[in-house]
């Protein structure tokens, strides 16, 4: 499982008039089966996203989100190897 925490690198207006790609961008990972949760930093610094794959794979995805793209946000990859989970939740498990 991956963490893909975004950091907004620019302000929050710059950011809204890019939201409705990353969106559509966004939902594509949904589609495609690697992305299982996502939401709003709070405060509204970023966001976070839970993704499963293969890691060469998120990373080239990641590299082609539209905040990316236009220096909005950068993202911290981390891969965690889940050993324990709620029922329910153990498509988490590695």
């Amino acid at each position: 499982m991956f963490i893909l925490s975004l950091t907004y690198v620019k302000p929050n207006d710059e950011a809204d008039r890019h939201m409705e790609p990353h969106m559509a961008w966004v939902k594509e990972g949904y589609a495609k089966g690697w992305f299982l949760a996502s939401g709003r930093k709070m405060p509204r610094t970023g966001g976070v996203i839970f993704a499963i794959g293969e890691r060469a794979a998120i990373e080239a995805y990641v590299a082609a989100d539209p905040f990316i793209i236009h220096g909005i946000a950068e993202y911290d990859i981390t891969e965690l190897t889940v050993t324990t989970a709620v029922e329910g939740l153990e498509i988490l498990k590695g």
